[in-house]
């Protein structure tokens, strides 16, 4: 039995030790580097949730889970703002109208939302680590074939389109809480081709499924320890975050400056690296 139990006690203070914090970076390269990767998902209509994952784990030195948990704390604040952002083009009574869609989809993404978080506390680092690279490379897929896809009416109909889009939503759900992201990338695809929703329509429609999303993510991150990173680093999110906001701001206006064509394989391509990066942290 002590044999047994010297290892495992171990191998849990190890998981401590690896999710410890780090010293706060300065300001002036947090602002940077969220300006810059809301600058890239700005260029496609996104968030760039996605390039800030690989951005804290890297240059910036968090742990796998403090990198999840400050990523959903910055998230947070750039949908929040965005949305009342896209009322001049998509206004709230026709998000309002779409309640059904919204509802179907957060049947299943507060749940997966929830379960996703519990399982990223649960996980090794090392682990979390490759589970994040292997989700890096389906953003980057996603990107690349689902982005600015046009469907002209729902996939499917009655309540097989209720079934399809609890699983839908719980499966993005999962996802965004374990990258800490909104989920965009997967929400927009899932909203065209599976209900049929206008493409300017499901970026806002996106929205109100994953603030909801991400606060249940969030609530649950925030019984465990890890949470800590969010106070101690308070200075480090809030600067980062109007940097992104900014970013995505600039963004948004050179929207169509580079060519999607372009654009798009290049992004993916950002994506891949860094997973193979991620994977190394392992």
């Amino acid at each position: 039995m002590s044999q047994q139990s010297i290892p495992l006690s171990s191998e849990r203070a190890n998981t401590r030790d690896e999710r410890g914090s780090n010293p706060s970076p300065p300001p002036v390269p947090a602002f940077a580097g969220g300006a810059l990767i809301g600058m890239l998902g700005g260029l496609i209509g996104l968030g760039g949730a996605e390039f800030r994952l690989p951005l804290l784990i890297g240059p910036f030195r968090f742990r796998a889970l403090e990198a999840v948990i400050l990523n959903k704390a910055m998230s947070l604040v750039v949908v929040a703002s965005a949305l009342p952002f896209r009322a001049a083009t998509v206004p709230f009574s026709a998000i309002a109208t779409n309640w059904p869609i919204i509802l179907n989809l957060l049947a299943g993404s507060l749940v997966g939302a929830w379960f996703g978080a519990g399982w990223a506390t649960r996980l090794s680092s090392r682990t979390l680590y490759r589970v994040l690279a292997v989700l890096l490379v389906l953003i980057a897929v996603a990107l690349l074939f689902g982005h600015g896809s046009t469907a002209a009416s729902a996939l499917l109909s009655g309540p097989w389109l209720i079934v399809a889009g609890v699983i839908a939503g719980f499966a993005i759900g999962v996802v965004a809480s374990l990258m800490g992201v909104a989920g965009g990338e997967l929400l927009i695809p899932t909203l065209v081709l599976l209900f049929g929703a206008d493409i300017k329509l499901a970026g806002s429609l996106s929205l109100a499924v994953s603030l909801p999303t991400m606060i249940v993510g969030f609530t649950r991150y925030s019984r465990d320890n890890a949470f800590a990173t969010v106070a101690q680093n308070k200075v480090f999110v809030a600067v980062m975050a109007v940097g992104s906001i900014v970013g995505a701001f600039i963004g948004g206006h050179l929207l169509g400056l580079v060519p999607e064509q372009v654009l798009l394989p290049i992004l993916a391509l950002i994506l891949v690296v860094s997973s193979v990066k991620v994977w190394r942290h392992g």
